[in-house]
């Protein structure tokens, strides 16, 4: 039998939020969870480097609300990333991620993310290293190749490699990753996404828990993956940009339950959240500029979205803001 501390992440992927640098901070999970008590929430990357040898509080902290959560890391040192699992373990994550994926100059500089899509081997040492510090499951997010590779042989092979370490859970973003010629922005929308690729993968390894990412936009194309037989499903920007209609519903959805609060009641849950940043000394914006796509396309979004814009940044902004602005959106829908 597993670990039921291993299994709660593992249930809760069945769809999950992915981790995006500058947007899925503390603040933004919180949020979050208050749409979906499923949904499994992924910190932004932290490399293992800052874990070790920076402000650990600042980097790992957060509200115990937001469980069922994974921390993901950034590194290729199998010794650097078993310390930094060994540090993050009193923290509680439910799951700890390494990052094989992540196209940036940043991360290639430090022979980390996407660019170990090219050397498979040690990103097995690196996956061994974690998985003996760690008491939560080890898992990978990973592209289907990079540049001048090709993903049918590639995948197939570092999949076998990886899973030999002992990693039997992957996330699959669909795409390749092009090291040279284009940006961060641009990997995320020009290489041709290849989901019959990561199915085939499935059937071809069936004792593998895959997950399938990139260029999913609502809970229709999500229950399609699932129904086709991969067991999970991450979204991203429009979990980020559209969160009700990707969250809300997606406890009944995905996952069999309750579905989660409407608009308005995730306004309410919010404010007692909001209250305690800020009483800490934490400013408006830093909460509020991840709730701007709450009342996309409904009435009173626009006003929503400008007032807390413009205003929530302001020194001294507070729930007065807060409340003005749901108020706006309340008359423009009545």
């Amino acid at each position: 039998m597993e670990n039921v501390e291993k299994t709660v992440a593992k249930r809760a992927s069945r769809l999950a939020v992915a981790p995006m640098m500058d947007w899925t901070d503390r603040h933004c999970r919180a949020f979050h969870r208050v749409l979906s008590r499923e949904a499994l929430l992924y910190t932004e990357m932290v490399t293992a480097a800052a874990v070790i040898h920076g402000d650990r509080a600042r980097l790992l902290d957060y509200d115990a609300a937001e469980h069922p959560v994974a921390l993901q890391l950034g590194g290729s040192d199998p010794a650097e990333l078993a310390a930094a699992v060994r540090i993050a373990a009193d923290w509680g994550y439910d799951e700890i991620n390494l990052n094989v994926g992540c196209p940036s100059d940043r991360v290639q500089s430090g022979c980390f993310g996407a660019v170990l899509m090219e050397r498979p081997g040690l990103v097995a040492d690196c996956v061994a290293a974690m998985i003996a510090a760690s008491p939560v499951e080890v898992t990978v997010k990973c592209r289907i190749g990079v540049d001048e590779q090709e993903p049918r042989e590639v995948l197939p092979h570092f999949l076998e490699t990886v899973a030999a370490a002992g990693v039997t859970r992957f996330t699959v973003h669909a795409r390749k990753a092009w090291l040279q010629g284009l940006s961060p922005k641009e990997n995320r929308e020009i290489p041709p996404l290849d989901y019959p690729l990561v199915a085939e993968m499935k059937r071809v390894f069936p004792g593998l828990h895959l997950s399938i990412n990139g260029g999913i936009g609502d809970l229709d194309a999500a229950r399609g993956f699932l129904d086709a037989g991969l067991d999970g499903v991450m979204i991203g920007r429009a979990a980020y940009h559209d969160p009700f209609a990707i969250l809300a519903p997606a406890d009944a959805a995905i996952f069999g339950g309750a579905p989660g609060p409407d608009r308005a009641g995730a306004v309410a849950r919010m404010r007692p959240y909001i209250a305690r940043h800020l009483a800490a000394g934490g400013r408006l914006h830093q909460v509020t500029r991840h709730m701007l796509g709450l009342f996309h396309g409904q009435p009173g979004a626009r006003a929503w979205r400008r007032m807390l814009s413009e205003g929530a940044s302001r020194p001294g902004a507070g729930l007065e803001l807060y409340d003005a602005a749901a108020a706006q959106v309340c008359r423009a829908a009545a």
